[in-house]
């Protein structure tokens, strides 16, 4: 459902959404007194970039790791920032679609060597990353640990929070178009299912290796002590 929601948008965003996306576009924080813009630029917008969300699911991995004695929480904070690099990074690279500062909605009208990070604008890194970074800390802090379903409910909500900020600040700063602004909550939350899905199957698949050979260890000493009681 996901994906099927991310293509569909990215199709209407390539066509009938532009002009929604150019109408609705402007720099609204420029309206606002400067000291509501700076907080919006350097205190809430920082909140779902890397300098931020990169050390919290990094601390997150860690601690799991240390107490549970495994490097499982610390390769899949790995793998979530590799998604992030190579699924959000490759997409806006692919598509190439410029920040409203160009003043074109086009999709393969920027690039990153045209325009620099202004010419890659689609899915916004930011809410991708408010779901994929924060989403995989909870994730683990609700897989690896014992905390109650609660706490895990609280911090999805949080997650739920930050995100929502991320899409309000990017577009009341005027940073992207709206429609770049949903593709990131979509391929966010795709690419944390898919993470979620990788663990759970290699989860799985260990405890089944563990239990097969826990059996072919069981049936040698059973089959002994069927032959000293037949002797």
């Amino acid at each position: 459902m996901l994906g099927g929601a991310l293509v569909l948008l990215t199709v209407l965003a390539a066509g009938p959404l532009q002009d929604l996306d150019v109408h609705g576009h402007e720099y609204w924080a420029r309206m606002l007194p400067p000291e509501v813009h700076y907080v919006l630029q350097h205190v809430l917008d920082p909140i779902a970039g890397q300098a931020v969300c990169l050390p919290v699911l990094i601390a997150v991995a860690v601690a799991i790791a240390v107490r549970r004695r495994s490097l499982r929480p610390i390769i899949c904070a790995a793998a979530a920032e590799a998604a992030f690099y190579l699924g959000v990074g490759g997409t806006k690279v692919l598509l190439a679609r410029p920040a409203p500062t160009e003043r074109d909605a086009e999709f393969f009208a920027g690039g990153i060597l045209k325009d620099g990070w202004h010419g890659i604008s689609y899915p916004s890194g930011h809410a991708a990353e408010a779901v994929l970074i924060y989403g995989t800390a909870v994730y683990l802090i609700a897989r690896y640990t014992a905390v109650s379903r609660t706490t895990v409910r609280v911090l999805a909500a949080g997650v739920g929070v930050i995100a929502l900020n991320a899409v309000a600040v990017s577009y009341t700063l005027g940073w992207h178009w709206a429609s770049d602004l949903f593709a990131g909550l979509l391929t966010g939350g795709l690419l944390l299912r898919l993470l979620v899905w990788w663990d759970t199957e290699a989860i799985a698949r260990e405890r089944a290796e563990q239990e097969l050979a826990a059996e072919r260890t069981l049936v040698p000493a059973s089959y002994e002590r069927t032959e000293k009681l037949a002797a």
